[in-house]
């Protein structure tokens, strides 16, 4: 496809719907919430209005630029703005710690930085990592609130469908974070996909809690109700702020972790409420307890939820409603069966193949597991990602061509059942290699899915791989000060492992106040971190 732009989006709906609420942003004054509330119409001539500011510094089509603004009115505006000229953003998680993201930012070599003002003192301090930077624009707080020119913006600079659109960075949860090209023709097939695996209608309302996903709202016709949520650090969410928008603004639709939807739904157990809406809940970032899905359609009755299955490089996977997770998979999970994904989405091709470490150059049909035998999982379609930007070596190793399109190693291991249905085993890089075997971190952490006292669990492997010695750590729910109940909470765990053969080859068990997570979701378990900590 030639003369796209995935910009062009919210054109449609500038044309189809240009006076339908596109953007809420949230103004608290004490306990009241009010919204400033900005149309399609509105919200584009914001665009146009970014646009011009981002031409008068040098910032033109193909400009590598990188994004150092908050989310919410000025990352949806100024992410359109970069779109629409042309223009490639390229999106870094801060919240990785300042080593990591100036190690990203030295890789990408940016031509040009939108920032705000202490992103621009940032990049002066450490001007070594940014001295590819010629182009700068400052977003200063306020600059848009009460903006609306009546103007449209221009239309869109028309791209090939291979040209790159955007960089966006993995979280770097199993090793460094890498950023991931994105074609505009990646981004036309992520739309039609979320919007046709989900039944997304436009006019919905969504509330996200992942502020990448609010981009694909003005695309998905929907209204994006921003969250009052701290971007980098979501484990501190006020439940009490996310359910008085869920109550005021008639949310259908939500994205957030399963520890955002925990803290949620505790909260609401602890008060007595049964709420309503959204209809819709996607629910991503980590494996999702059935404890979990119970929690929210007891408390969220008129929601359904979704455990969507993918990665930076390749999304959606899969998907899993949570009726199909309680009444059929959750219990093959507590057998030590690892997580069920679900079923591919149309348009997805999944196999499982043997899991190698080094890079493959090819993978051939009779390659393919039978259902049944844990391998590595791969993709192929339309949203698989070809190229890491400027990373030859880790695009390589992930990436395996075919005539059909290229492979995405997912770097999970996992495995298809009789029926049909991918499984999910854990993280490659990840698995226990002991002299007898791999151990499997999901397939061994499901046994001990809901233990009593125990927020969650993650196996380990200690010493070198191929002898590895496995060890379980738990986080307990409240810490036992007594060294005596600590050591009565441990055996609790020693004798649920010896009730399984899987489980029955733990030798070590350890418990840790508080386990270290990824920045994006502050939910996937750094288990390798925990590793280090404990292998000494």
């Amino acid at each position: 496809m030639t003369n796209t732009n995935v910009a062009r989006f919210l054109d449609q709906q500038v044309k189809n719907n240009p006076d339908a609420p596109a953007l809420k942003i949230p103004r608290r004054n004490k306990k009241a919430l009010h919204y400033q509330t900005y149309s399609f119409r509105e919200l584009d001539n914001l665009v146009g209005l970014r646009r011009k500011a981002l031409q008068e510094q040098g910032i033109r089509t193909g400009t590598r630029t990188l994004l150092l603004v908050k989310p919410g009115l000025d990352l949806i505006v100024t992410v359109f703005a970069l779109f629409k000229e042309g223009a490639i953003p390229i999106v870094i998680d801060p919240g990785m710690g300042l080593r990591g993201f100036l190690r990203c930012v030295r890789h990408t070599r940016p031509e040009a930085l939108v920032a705000i003002p202490l992103g621009q003192i940032v990049s002066r301090v450490f001007w070594r990592n940014f001295d590819s930077v010629q182009h700068r624009l400052w977003i200063r707080r306020g600059a848009l609130a009460g903006n609306t020119p009546d103007r449209p913006s221009e239309p869109a600079v028309l791209r090939e469908n291979k040209d790159i659109a955007a960089i966006l960075f993995t979280s770097g949860s199993t090793g460094p974070a890498k950023g991931v090209t994105y074609t505009h023709g990646m981004f036309d097939a992520q739309v039609r996909l979320i919007r046709d695996t989900w039944e997304i209608q436009p006019g919905e309302v969504d509330l996200p809690m992942l502020p990448v996903f609010a981009l694909f709202n003005p695309a998905l016709g929907m209204t994006t109700v921003i969250p009052e949520i701290n971007p980098s650090r979501p484990a501190t969410v006020d439940p009490a702020k996310i359910i008085q928008a869920l109550e005021q603004e008639s949310i259908t639709n939500s994205f957030g972790s399963p520890v955002l939807w925990k803290i949620i739904t505790s909260y609401a157990e602890e008060k007595g409420l049964h709420l309503p809406g959204p209809r819709r809940i996607l629910m991503a970032g980590a494996p999702v307890p059935a404890s979990l899905h119970a929690k929210v359609q007891k408390h969220i009755p008129g929601a359904r939820t979704f455990t969507p299955y993918g990665a930076t490089e390749a999304l959606p996977v899969s998907s899993i409603s949570g009726e199909e997770v309680l009444l059929k998979t959750s219990a093959l999970t507590r057998q030590g069966k690892g997580t069920c994904v679900g079923r591919p989405v149309k348009g997805m091709e999944v196999r499982v193949i043997d899991w190698a470490e080094g890079p493959r150059k090819q993978v051939r049909s009779e390659d393919f597991l039978p259902p049944g035998t844990i391998g590595e999982i791969i993709v192929r379609g339309p949203v698989v990602t070809e190229t890491y930007d400027q990373l030859p070596e880790a695009t390589a190793k992930a990436k395996i061509p075919s005539d059909q399109g290229i492979w995405h190693r997912m770097g999970d291991m996992g495995y298809f059942d009789e029926e049909g249905l991918l499984w999910f085993c854990g993280r490659a890089a990840e698995q226990v290699l002991t002299s007898s075997g791999p151990l499997f971190t999901e397939c061994v952490e499901g046994l001990f899915q809901d233990f009593p006292g125990v927020n969650r669990v993650a196996l380990i492997g200690l010493g070198p791989a191929g002898n590895q010695t496995p060890a379980l750590v738990a986080e307990p729910e409240i810490w036992p000060r007594k060294r005596r109940d600590q050591e009565t909470l441990l055996q609790s765990l020693q004798k649920r492992a010896r009730a399984n053969s899987l489980s029955a080859q733990l030798e070590k068990f350890f418990l840790k106040r508080k386990f270290p997570v990824d920045v994006r979701h502050n939910a996937k378990i750094h288990r390798l971190t925990l590793k280090k900590y404990f292998d000494r």
